[in-house]
């Protein structure tokens, strides 16, 4: 089996979040960065899964600047066979789709994972646009892939269910919780990670067609008002005059 991992670079998820030039850009001042932890620890891990099981190769791809190197070794680490990094900015998810699709349309890859949403933006966008953009088949939020060499049997959870689908490859699926299990990176890992190839590919030059022009942080939590059981009517007025909900 081929397989290809998008990996993204996210900041840690205890920053502190702000930013900067009138709020058009993020502040990455002392912000720790980390992979995506449902590249890392969903959709990396059990393309490895299938690799150990079925035999193949896994290659991760990251659209970024050369600071990014980082976050794609540790990916090597846990297991990857080598890497690829287009060298391109990816602040919009349609330019980062457009690079990955641009590399994998000739790659013959026979599935292409995500992880679910990254933890920075959450926009879930980035699975569906490549696989449009690659013409294939798209499975989201799966938190389970068996695949016996021909086809693919995945599950994901639905309101009220689970939903089991098949599939044939080429196809791509963006993994939620429960696809896999956290691998930790060990010396012999980390070592042999230094001696995997990661090839930089040009950008497609295409740019970006979205551009955010302004960001803003979540307004502050109010306290809590606490509610005697036997004060219903209270309640429903501060429900009514204050939450404005009903």
């Amino acid at each position: 089996m081929k397989l290809l991992v998008c990996i993204s670079k996210t900041p840690d998820t205890t920053s502190k979040i702000s930013f900067k030039d009138g709020d058009t850009a993020f502040n990455t001042d002392g912000i720790q960065f980390i992979m995506n932890p449902y590249d890392e620890w969903y959709a990396l891990v059990r393309a490895l899964e299938l690799k150990e099981a079925n035999g193949g190769t896994v290659t991760v791809i990251n659209v970024g600047p050369a600071e990014n190197d980082v976050i794609i070794r540790k990916a090597l680490a846990i297991g990857a066979d080598d890497a690829v990094r287009v060298d391109a900015a990816g602040n919009s998810a349609l330019s980062v789709a457009k690079e990955i699709a641009a590399y994998a349309k000739d790659q013959s890859f026979d599935i292409i994972f995500t992880g679910k949403e990254t933890i920075d933006y959450s926009g879930a966008e980035v699975g569906g646009m490549v696989a449009e953009l690659c013409e294939m088949p798209f499975i989201s939020f799966a938190s389970n892939l068996e695949h016996d060499g021909t086809k693919a049997k995945i599950s994901r959870d639905i309101e009220g269910g689970v939903e089991v689908v098949e599939v044939t490859g080429p196809f791509v699926v963006s993994a939620s919780k429960g696809m896999a299990e956290q691998r930790i990176p060990n010396m012999r890992g980390i070592m042999m990670a230094k001696r995997k190839p990661l090839n930089v590919v040009a950008a497609t030059s295409e740019g970006d067609a979205v551009k955010a022009t302004k960001y803003t942080v979540p307004e502050a939590k109010g306290g809590v008002k606490m509610i005697e059981p036997d004060q219903m009517d209270e309640l429903v007025r501060l429900l009514h005059e204050e939450a404005k909900v009903i």
